[in-house]
């Protein structure tokens, strides 16, 4: 298989939710690409798109929403090649968990509350990789361990409303790496975490990633960290990207005004200055503005940002914008 080779694959998907109301265009024509050992992350205020386009590559998207168009390839640990849009729900089946696997952000909401931890990851490991009963025990209190739990054990025969958040995202992570996936898309994996235990489950993320040689879609709206864990960055507005580089270009010199206005929200230990807020609201799904969707709260809007969308420039190799007035940033 060749290394060089994209381990997923998305092109122009559009994942749209078909209302009473009207239709909802979540994901509005997106493109990425995740590589074996990188991390990219999404990034962009809630409403944005991020979880639903994670959903649409596990193909997890329930009525009344469908991807209404665009491919999804992944290269699976065998090699073969799957447009996961194409594929059967037994074949899906096959490849969650095995060849992709999720961390949600609510572990408390994720895991199922009537089985205890060693259960839960057990059943994944004879589910995915076909172990018997006590085999597929062993190996989940070796998982356990993996993820830093001590005494993996005990911990096996507990609950998770016996356990702390840190513990419960630890068990939820376990479950994701049970069948040592290729892919790992990670949702907001440390949203309702204190900073000490975020810093630890982002620390066993990047060295779990060292030793499985994994890729990661992460998702998130903390540029912390984006800025900690990744090495691109895709920022997307109303389902669509705006931007995409480098996470060392994006955050130096950010070429959307979107992007602007985030890292302007953000506060910085070396400089006392105001925090700017982005002024507006996202824009209702069911009365988006013409041409530019980021335009009725930019600064830099000028009538033809009203007049025609914008498309996604390569501003130079790698770094995409989509801003008419880019090079003016």
């Amino acid at each position: 298989m060749n290394d060089d080779a994209p381990l997923l694959k998305i092109s122009d998907l559009r994942t749209h939710f078909f209302t009473r109301a009207g239709v909802v265009k979540s994901v509005n024509g997106i493109s990425l690409e995740v590589r074996r050992g990188e991390t990219l992350a999404v990034v962009g205020e809630s409403g944005s798109g991020k979880s639903v386009t994670s959903l649409s590559v596990m193909r997890l998207i329930d009525a009344p929403g469908r991807i209404v168009n665009g491919s999804i390839v992944l290269r699976t640990k065998l090699g073969a090649v799957l447009d996961v849009t194409q594929c059967s729900e037994k074949e899906m089946r096959r490849v969650r968990g095995n060849d992709i696997a999720m961390v949600f952000q609510e572990p408390m909401t994720s895991l199922n509350p009537a089985y205890t931890a060693g259960n839960q990851i057990a059943e994944a490991i004879m589910l995915h990789q076909g172990k018997r009963k006590k085999e597929a025990w062993e190996m989940a209190a070796e998982t356990l361990a993996l993820v830093g739990i001590s005494a993996p054990e005990k911990r096996m025969f507990e609950f998770p409303h016996q356990m702390s958040g840190g513990m419960r995202q630890r068990v939820m992570i376990a479950i994701a790496l049970s069948s040592k996936p290729g892919l790992l898309i990670a949702d907001e994996p440390t949203t309702a975490l204190d900073v000490t235990i975020q810093a630890q489950i982002l620390d066993l993320m990047r060295k779990l990633q060292s030793d499985l040689n994994m890729g990661i879609l992460l998702i998130t709206h903390n540029l912390g960290v984006v800025a900690e864990m990744a090495s691109r960055v895709a920022v997307m507005y109303a389902g669509q990207i705006v931007e995409q580089g480098l996470v060392s270009d994006v955050f130096l010199a950010p070429k959307h005004p979107y992007t602007i206005g985030l890292l302007k929200s953000l506060p910085r230990p070396d400089s006392h200055a105001r925090l700017e807020a982005i002024p507006g609201n996202v824009p209702s799904p069911f009365a988006m503005p013409p041409g530019c969707k980021f335009a009725p709260r930019c600064r830099h809007a000028v009538p033809d940002c009203s007049a025609g969308e914008p498309p996604l420039v390569e501003v130079n190799e790698g770094r995409l914008s989509r801003c008419f007035r880019w090079s003016e940033l």
